[in-house]
């Protein structure tokens, strides 16, 4: 991948609280030419004891600490999960590593397109509420035997497996400029979309179907290029401009 496509991707880890696992995802990011790390945190990471990231204080110094996911992913136009799967019900679109590589690296071909990469934190990976942010999902398949398998990687093997993968193979050749719906401007987009559904009393006729997590899933899977955001906001405001005016 050029410098410009590695700086379209943003590694994004999300309540990490082991130094070291934080240190040992910015040595790869390091090795692997990534530069953009951000931490979502609920107590500022405590970054300068993360000593396994040898060669890497560039990306330690230049990492970002968010306090919310939405904050940390708001300028990205395709934010991907990772998870080991296990027993957990899914909600998102599933894919194997190299699948997903190659979808990410089409996506930072496009324009503005920005790609974060979540994992989760060590104990329990990523919450309900972090995934229900995701576009997709992606897994590194780990083939052992049943008996002898962990439920997931170490944090730092993680991350390393998923940059080297990214860099593996030359970028797919862009196929046509799309700019993509970042991640705030969907979140606008969905903010108005529940307004839009009280306002209508969806909500209260359907609580089933109103709940955030599932509608912000069902925006992205929508697939929103920022023009076609802006023209169905304006379409959004109208409605309610409407609903209001008749109530």
């Amino acid at each position: 991948m050029t410098p410009d496509l590695l700086d379209r991707i943003v590694v994004v880890l999300v309540r990490a609280r082991n130094p070291n696992n934080i240190g040992a995802a910015a040595r790869a990011m390091h090795d692997f030419g990534f530069r953009h790390l951000r931490v979502v945190s609920d107590y500022a990471p405590p970054l300068e004891t993360a000593r396994s990231a040898v060669d890497a204080s560039e990306v330690l110094s230049a990492a970002k600490s968010f306090t919310s996911l939405a904050e940390a992913v708001a300028d990205c136009t395709l934010v991907v999960g990772t998870t080991a799967v296990g027993d957990r019900a899914l909600d998102h679109p599933l894919y194997v590593l190299a699948e997903a590589a190659g979808k990410i690296r089409e996506e930072t071909t496009n324009k503005n397109g920005r790609v974060a990469l979540l994992f989760g934190s060590e104990k329990t990976g990523l919450s309900n509420q972090e995934l229900s942010q995701c576009h997709w999902l992606m897994t590194i398949p780990m083939y052992s035997h049943e008996e002898m398998r962990h439920p997931s990687m170490n944090l730092g093997q993680a991350v390393a497996v998923c940059l080297y993968e990214l860099v593996r193979t030359e970028a797919i050749p862009a196929t046509g400029i799309r700019e993509a719906a970042s991640a705030e401007e969907v979140e606008r987009f969905l903010r108005l979309f529940q307004q839009v559904l009280e306002i209508a009393e969806y909500t209260r006729r359907h609580p089933a179907n109103s709940a955030e997590e599932q509608l912000r899933r069902l925006v992205l899977r929508m697939g929103l290029a920022a023009a076609d955001a802006t023209i169905w906001m304006g379409v959004l405001r109208q409605i309610l401009w409407k609903i209001q005016g008749q109530s």
